[in-house]
């Protein structure tokens, strides 16, 4: 493999930038937290999940790997997807390493190929990498490794499953090879650049996201209005914002009762975060259109 050093040579310290890139739902989040080891980045069965840009950085003898999840490249919609899409492309040029993420249990796309055209224009080493090989047998991930290396130029093609674990080293192995030689960019212990509110208010998403109808997903934003820290409890309070009264009701549930399950779940994974027990304060409001509306989507931080 060209990009890992000889291990028999001395192994310079190398440090850098990387980012999974790919269609919505290829597994990037997942494997961002695979990696990592700990839960950066929220994930979810629905497409866009990820909206903002989160960096984790994975601490390594001679290496220090910083990942940059970003949300999926798609077809915009709205003033939203037009600005994810930016905030998308504007990291994919600042990055060392790209990893393009084809899930295995599913056939090579249009989606594909239009990412693998975007990357061929810029600086950064591409890789492949063939994610959720837990879900295919030996031959239909061979039929699909060779599928995507017929994809483009690639410096590397790497089959990965996040789920098990399998290979995830080796792409991390991978991906350090391909980094510039550089000395350390974050301090030893620090896990990930964004402010805790960022990790608590996606975190909240999430929850609210599960196991709601499939109109909903985009329409969701959360933002923590303030976080108390009182004696061994943080009180958070926060603000679900949807678009349309008949979503509110939606989230809230009959009694309250989804909106008290999404507190439960949030709560559980914040308590997990900050390390401490926290006391969640959740209201529903609706912001109409926000997602088309340039002031709203100030207000809720795009």
């Amino acid at each position: 493999m060209t990009g890992v050093p000889d291990p028999d040579g001395p192994r310079p310290y190398r440090a850098g930038f990387a980012c999974f890139v790919g269609r919505p739902n290829a597994g990037k989040s997942t494997l961002t937290n695979a990696i990592v080891g700990t839960k950066i980045a929220i994930t979810s069965n629905k497409p866009q999940t990820t909206r903002h840009i989160i960096r984790a950085v994975l601490h390594r003898p001679n290496s220090q790997l910083v990942l940059v999840d970003t949300p999926g490249l798609h077809r915009p919609r709205t003033l939203l997807g037009e600005r994810l899409n930016d905030l998308v492309r504007s990291t994919w040029s600042e990055v060392d390493v790209i990893g393009l993420c084809i899930p295995a249990d599913e056939p090579v796309g249009r989606g594909d190929r239009f990412i693998t055209g975007e990357l061929a224009e810029l600086k950064a080493t591409v890789l492949a990498v063939v994610t959720k090989t837990d879900l295919v047998d030996k031959k239909r991930l061979a039929e699909q490794l060779l599928a995507v290396s017929e994809l483009g130029e690639f410096a590397d093609v790497v089959p990965v499953s996040a789920v098990s674990g399998h290979q995830v080293d080796t792409l991390v192995d991978v991906m350090t090879g391909y980094l510039p030689e550089s000395p350390q960019l974050y301090p030893d212990d620090m896990l990930t650049d964004d402010p805790e509110q960022v990790l608590v208010a996606e975190l909240i998403r999430e929850a609210a996201l599960e196991g709601v109808r499939d109109e909903l997903p985009h329409s969701i934003a959360v933002v923590v209005e303030e976080m108390i820290p009182e004696g061994q409890v943080m009180k958070i309070y926060a603000d679900v914002y949807v678009e349309r009264p008949s979503q509110k009701a939606i989230v809230i549930g009959h009694r309250a009762s989804r909106l008290k399950a999404v507190g439960t779940t949030a709560r559980r994974q914040i308590e997990e975060l900050l390390g401490t027990r926290v006391y969640l304060d959740l209201h529903v409001r609706v912001a109409k259109d926000w997602q088309r509306d340039p002031k709203q989507l100030r207000k809720l931080g795009f």
